[in-house]
């Protein structure tokens, strides 16, 4: 069974990569407010998942 969290994460990366690669104002350094959108809820999801590993691990 899929993990959904980790899929929710994954999808937040492939749409912040694909809004990368058609906005001129993102960089590796610099978003656009759209682009800083996608990347928040990126990290969002990474760190809860990430968070949620180590505590299956710890048990």
């Amino acid at each position: 069974m899929p993990d959904d969290l980790y899929q929710c994460y994954q999808a937040a990366a492939r749409a912040y990569q694909a809004h990368t690669t058609s906005c001129p104002h993102c960089t590796g350094t610099a978003r656009c407010s759209e682009g800083e959108r996608l990347w928040s809820a990126f990290e969002r999801l990474q760190d809860a998942y990430l968070d949620r590993q180590r505590t299956k691990h710890t048990r």
